[in-house]
């Protein structure tokens, strides 16, 4: 840029700036979002419920449905792909 524009565009920095931290947030709220971690851990935690007792048979596969369906969409979105 040369010192013209950039004086030119000092007025807008300030957006510029909100907009550079929006994105950094955006980004830190999906790699969050999207971290199969936390959902490997619940799953692995269900297991150990269906095992101890502690929940029936048709109580874990409800549950592991959905935790299999967010493993999913977190494998598409990693590809790139539109979740399913």
């Amino acid at each position: 840029m040369g010192l013209f524009t950039q004086i030119v565009t000092l007025p807008l920095a300030p957006v510029r700036g909100v907009g550079w931290v929006v994105e950094r947030v955006l980004e830190a709220a999906e790699q969050e979002y999207y971290d199969p971690e936390p959902v490997e851990r619940e799953l692995a935690a269900l297991e150990k419920e269906l095992l101890a007792g502690r929940i029936d048979e048709e109580t874990f596969e409800e549950r592991e449905e959905v935790l299999l369906d967010r493993l999913e969409e977190i494998a598409a979105f990693r590809r790139g792909e539109p979740a399913p």
